[in-house]
């Protein structure tokens, strides 16, 4: 390596130490402080210094994909004080929150409009562009709605090869278009650690749409993707799982919900979200909090990717396990499971598939439509009177 490069390296190394000591809350002495900043710089500095082709942006991260959301508990009390903005017109908000907020036009339009961002949980930039713009997109599916606009939300070191973030970029628009949408700007800024995501706006009828906050007793559980991207990405990091587990949960969370939205729009659902950062437990639970309801979900029955059963055995979790765990464990009754399914119903997902609510009375004939589509859907559990969630 030129002198020079080394001299920048040194000089970078040491201003990441001194950012650490003087910002982090950690009680790590400096000693400890510096090697953890010399640590991660070096990985940075690995990451990035090789031929554009061979950039690995997930060392560039602490955490990618949903893993590495704000912890929802944290994400309450922070909304909790805040005042919901109330509006005639404003469907959905902050009281309840959801998926995507939705404003009313007039009485056939309505808006929604939802962002969403993360850092790499991949590689290859190709992927992250696509997943990242695919997790924001299927919010705006997630409501029952067609997106319509996007604007890309971007944060990247100006040490990345621009070759690098044009692949990201047009990943992304690809599937903006192929979500019948348009990617029409953005806003990018400097930034150690590379982000990517979506604004995105999108349209339904004020009627049609679709919240977490209206399953009812009678209902049953329906999911559209396996579970798992969070310990298979994890897996792979460490070695314990090949290439096709990690490619395998790559397609999946490349996947638009576009297509399951479209078929699931005739039957009604009584309510839909997307499983993402928070997991199934998660996103389950704050189903049933708003609705009102117990949501009771057979274990045996999760849809699993390959590879993650594995994973959880080994006793691998992410950092979002526990995160997840924090946020709905007191309202969540685990009935005779082992710890490897409850892991996987805690594991954050990105770019999950969508939890529907559906009158059980409707559930063979869903089944049959998606089947018919060649559309993956697995009955998973029911709703009923009550409160919590029940993993059984």
């Amino acid at each position: 390596m030129p002198r020079r490069d080394s001299l920048r390296r040194g000089r970078n190394v040491k201003r990441g130490v001194e950012r650490l000591r003087r910002g982090s809350p950690s009680p790590l002495p400096d000693a400890a402080a510096a090697k953890a900043a010399v640590a991660l710089s070096a990985r940075k500095v690995r990451a990035v210094e090789t031929r554009p082709e061979q950039v690995r942006l997930s060392g560039l991260t602490r955490a990618g994909g949903c893993a590495a959301k704000y912890s929802a508990a944290r994400l309450e009390q922070l909304l909790a004080g805040l005042v919901p903005a109330e509006a005639e017109n404003l469907l959905v908000g902050l009281s309840p929150s959801d998926d995507a907020a939705v404003y009313k036009l007039d009485d056939e339009r309505a808006l929604i409009f939802t962002l969403d961002f993360f850092p790499p949980l991949v590689d290859d930039p190709a992927d992250f562009g696509a997943v990242a713009a695919a997790n924001a997109l299927n919010d705006v599916f997630a409501m029952g709605g067609a997106p319509l606009l996007a604007l890309s939300i971007a944060a990247f070191p100006e040490e990345l090869p621009t070759s690098v973030l044009a692949e990201i970029v047009a990943a992304a628009d690809a599937q903006v278009r192929a979500a019948g949408a348009l990617l029409a700007g953005g806003h990018t800024i400097r930034d150690s650690e590379p982000k990517y995501g979506l604004a995105v706006v999108g349209t339904a009828h004020p009627e049609a749409v679709w919240t977490k906050s209206s399953a009812r007793p009678g209902d049953a559980l329906f999911l559209t993707k396996p579970l798992g991207t969070g310990l298979v990405l994890h897996g792979a990091k460490k070695g314990l799982l090949g290439d096709a587990g990690l490619a395998g949960a790559v397609g999946w969370m490349r996947t638009l919900s576009r297509d399951w939205a479209e078929a699931l729009r005739p039957f009604e659902p009584s309510a839909v979200t997307d499983v993402t950062g928070f997991g199934l437990l998660g996103h389950a639970h704050e189903t049933a909090e708003r609705s009102g309801v117990r949501l009771r979900i057979e274990a045996k029955r999760l849809p699993l990717l390959d590879g993650a059963l594995e994973v959880a055995r080994a006793g691998e979790c992410t950092g979002g396990d526990r995160r997840n765990r924090e946020f709905a464990g007191p309202h969540v009754s685990i009935e005779g499971v082992p710890e490897e399914l409850v892991a996987l119903a805690y594991d954050p997902q990105t770019s999950g598939g969508l939890l529907i609510a559906l009158p059980s009375e409707r559930g063979a004939v869903l089944q049959a439509a998606f089947d018919q589509r060649g559309l993956f859907l697995r009955r998973i559990g029911r709703v009923e009177e009550g409160g919590g969630v029940v993993l059984a």
